[in-house]
């Protein structure tokens, strides 16, 4: 190797060491350059509706494209996971509704960032001249195919990244940079014949391997609609008593055998909660809302989102206990 070959290798070195340092739990370099066919296939997922109402995500479609439309003169991108598997599970004798896993504690877009941006400051003391932006969920990027570039995992057929290590609970974040680190390869698909995911998804969103359509998805309807939006009946029947998001696709994957503590206390589920009644949300004033849920995932719902949502779980619940008398009287 060359002195420009070993330069190279030992500040990629160092930008790795420090997001492990930080607190990162997965480190990758992809090359800034165009996404070519998973672009293709991203436009191809927009022209199908597959978004529903997300508009925003047909928005700035050139520097979805390519990140040097984001940072003239990219060259590199760091991306990271952030594991935020806790070993807590849901009551199965609760009448609460269930919340994703994501959710139990604060909020990633409050934690990723300030370590993103020191990571950010490390790229600019190996080269004071480098110019670079962070982005965690928060801009024209898609972290996803980004991720799998960086090597850290694969896109598994229900559309999230699974890592071999760590499975795939974890968020991703990415620092688009000026400067030249040497990339990472992608790594093979692991799913194999495996359906899990498909065959669990309660609404069939999972429309085929690698495609999710939002409108199907319990956790759209429960995160992403407004709260005047009511919940079609034929979601409502599907609820499986989730009141914000959705877990059962990971749950079912045969990958989160590798899952891992985080040990990060702020992904802890809030006063141990993993479910939340509907009775408790119905007599929750706003206030007490904001204060309660201040730097939660939870508060993109509102409270009267998450009204509306224990309201539809407590729905599914008198239609599944319907359903379950009728299956008795049929058999008696």
């Amino acid at each position: 190797m060359n002195t420009s070959g070993r330069r190279l290798a030992e500040r990629t070195a160092r930008v790795k060491a420090a997001a492990t340092r930080l607190g990162f739990d997965a480190v990758g370099i992809a090359r800034a350059d165009t996404l070519g066919p998973d672009y293709v296939r991203y436009r191809q997922w927009l022209d199908k509706g597959y978004h529903a109402t997300l508009a925003y995500m047909d928005r700035n479609y050139d520097k979805r494209e390519d990140p040097r439309r984001i940072v003239p003169g990219a060259r590199s991108l760091v991306v990271v996971g952030q594991n935020y598997y806790t070993p807590h599970q849901h009551d199965a004798s609760s009448d609460g509704g269930k919340i994703a896993r994501y959710a139990w504690g604060d909020d990633y877009h409050d934690v990723m960032p300030p370590r993103l941006r020191s990571l950010a400051s490390v790229l600019q003391e190996i080269d004071p001249e480098a110019e670079s932006r962070v982005y965690t969920d928060t801009g024209p990027v898609l972290e996803k195919q980004w991720a799998v570039r960086a090597g850290l995992g694969w896109q598994g057929k229900h559309s999230n990244v699974i890592s071999r290590s760590i499975g795939s609970w974890f968020f991703i974040g990415v620092v688009i940079s000026t400067i030249e680190l040497e990339a990472d390869s992608p790594i093979e698909d692991y799913c194999g014949t495996c359906s899990a995911c498909i065959d669990a998804c309660p609404t069939n969103a999972i429309v085929e391997p690698y495609v999710v359509d939002a409108g199907k998805c319990l956790s759209y309807w429960t995160i992403e609609t407004k709260p005047d939006v009511e919940i079609p009946l034929t979601i409502v029947g599907q609820m499986e008593g989730w009141l914000f998001g959705c877990d059962i696709c990971q749950d079912v994957c045969p990958w989160n055998r590798f899952q891992q503590d985080c040990g990060e206390e702020r992904f802890e589920p809030r006063l141990g909660e993993t479910e939340l009644s509907g009775e408790y949300l119905e007599s929750l004033r706003q206030e007490d809302f904001s204060t309660r849920f201040r730097k939660s995932p939870l508060k993109r719902s509102k409270l009267a989102g998450l009204q509306r949502n224990a309201r539809a779980v407590s729905t599914w619940r008198r239609l599944t206990a319907y359903e379950s008398d009728t299956d008795q009287s049929t058999i008696k």
